[in-house]
């Protein structure tokens, strides 16, 4: 396995393994019901989405685009590069434009939850839309992953 290649898997690894294992810790802290785990949790998955995500994401186009020049692949037309690219493109912005800020309002929202002693409902409903959102956000990867595995058109 060459060096690209590996770095290419180091960042679908840490990229994925991050977005489900936030999702995990978010989820069971919400089941709890206790307003400080949930606002140490929502604080936590930002800070992941930081240390981990950022860098997974810039691994996985950094090696990605420079194998796929490397290889001449066809960055045209539809194929599994073609459409693994646009599903990223998907990814990327619904991470930007509503799941990191829902994360800041999760944060907000949970601060409030502990001063009031009890889960507010903005951040129920900041949070009821986050899994929505997140959930799209984490099978778009999995679909890429396995377009990048089959390559089968």
């Amino acid at each position: 396995m060459n060096g690209l290649l590996l770095l290419h898997l180091l960042g679908v690894v840490v990229f994925v393994g991050n977005i489900v294992t936030a999702a995990f810790w978010k989820v069971r802290a919400d089941i709890g019901k206790n307003p400080a785990a949930i606002h140490a949790a929502t604080k936590s998955v930002m800070a992941a989405d930081y240390a981990f995500t950022l860098p997974g994401l810039l691994l996985i186009i950094v090696s990605g685009v420079w194998m796929a020049a490397r290889e001449h692949l066809p960055m045209h037309g539809l194929n599994w590069l073609t459409a693994s690219l646009a599903l990223f493109a998907v990814t990327g912005v619904i991470w930007l434009a509503v799941l990191i800020p829902l994360q800041r309002a999760m944060i907000r929202h949970s601060a409030e939850s502990v001063e009031r002693g009890r889960v507010t409902e903005g951040y129920a409903r900041a949070s009821r839309l986050w899994a929505a959102f997140g959930i799209a956000a984490t099978l778009l990867p999995i679909v890429i992953l396995y377009l990048m595995v089959s390559k089968n058109f």
